[in-house]
């Protein structure tokens, strides 16, 4: 897929607007978002509780769909994209980490790492050669044929780090990637991930509450009653 470079930056969003049913009622989780964010960017996602800021992570990695406005990825219509062509986008360019890590538990760290690889068709040889590369990237090699259970949270979220990597995607999406690490551990996912975005332009945006890593990070956007706004820039 390729993408439009007419259209700014990697990530366009104009008018967005995102309304949920809840026992009759309506919603309103996010109003008139506007919002660009360019290729190797570093983005800080921050806001209260049931701000939309999770909401507005979902629209980005195109796991939900607005109700309205407009959204470009990488020169990609949303709205006009069939199910298929999201979920090649998503596939293919965007890179999830989660808080819980999303580990598969039955599988080892490098069969976790080599499957988003399997859903494009590549082969089992090449899954698990490119693989292995991402945790030796990511500093855990010596740990590829442990399984979930037998690894640290903090190597548990490296190995997460590097499932999402191992596609080469232009953005990755992080939901609270340290949330459940100490904070030596986590300043050392965060020093790992401001790494990747440096060294290889990997779009970085991350939803914290912790406003020591979004002090890291180049942009902070501030998510508060469904209306987002940027409030700083390094």
């Amino acid at each position: 897929m390729t993408g439009n470079s007419t259209l700014p930056g990697l990530i366009s969003l104009h008018g967005i607007g995102k309304r949920y049913q809840l026992a009759g009622q309506e919603l309103s989780i996010l109003n008139d978002v506007c919002l660009c964010i360019a290729r190797g960017d570093s983005c800080g996602i921050l806001g209260a509780s049931g701000s939309g800021k999770s909401t507005l992570l979902n629209i980005l990695g195109l796991l939900d769909l607005p109700n309205c406005g407009q959204y470009h990825f990488a020169g990609h219509d949303i709205f006009s994209a069939s199910p298929d062509e999201l979920a090649a986008i998503r596939n293919q360019q965007i890179g999830f980490v989660f808080q819980s890590f999303n580990l598969l538990p039955r599988l080892s760290a490098l069969d976790n790492v080599a499957l988003p690889l399997s859903y494009r068709g590549v082969s089992r040889h090449a899954s698990v050669e490119q693989a292995l590369r991402m945790l030796e990237q990511v500093g855990l090699a010596e740990r590829a044929h442990h399984r979930p259970a037998d690894l640290s949270g903090g190597q548990r979220q490296r190995v997460a780090i590097a499932r999402a990597l191992v596609g080469n995607p232009s953005v990755i999406l992080a939901d609270e990637p340290t949330g459940n690490l100490d904070s030596g551990t986590a300043q050392d996912i965060m020093n790992l991930l401001l790494a990747l975005n440096r060294e290889q332009q990997v779009t970085l945006v991350i939803v914290t509450h912790d406003p020591q890593i979004a002090e890291r990070l180049e942009r902070k956007i501030l998510v508060r009653n469904g209306v987002v706004q940027e409030v700083g820039r390094l």
